[in-house]
């Protein structure tokens, strides 16, 4: 799980700065035809998730207790949350969130996970 968490950790990262761009795109879009929709903050909202997610998801990669692990899934359920809820015209936003749910669902499953038994000294 190890390998998996860093691999999700830095995709997030360089999405990241992909979806934030996107996102200010939308927003600009967004207020000149004055349509009253949020997604271009949504979408700033969810980036900002992605990249907090990504760098606990690096930094908590070979630990054995569950704190990264609980933290990473909030985050990126937030994230999911906010992207589903709010793309309005903003339709990549679906899919950013959809990417961050199934960052989410893998960090609470590798809650129970060991992160390298073979390692462990018998007693």
């Amino acid at each position: 799980m190890k390998t998996a968490k860093l691999v999700t950790g830095i995709l997030s990262i360089i999405l990241f700065v992909f979806v934030t761009f996107q996102s200010c795109a939308a927003g600009v879009g967004n207020a000149l035809s004055a349509n009253g929709e949020v997604s271009g903050t949504a979408g700033v909202m969810v980036a900002v998730c992605l990249l907090s997610g990504g760098i606990v998801s690096i930094a908590t990669r070979n630990q054995d207790k569950n704190g990264g692990n609980i933290a990473c899934t909030i985050l990126y359920v937030i994230g999911a949350l906010l992207g589903l809820t709010m793309a309005g015209s903003y339709s990549d936003l679906r899919i950013w969130g959809v990417y961050s749910g199934i960052c989410g669902i893998m960090h609470l499953a590798s809650m129970g996970h060991k992160n390298n038994p073979k390692s462990k000294k018998k007693k």
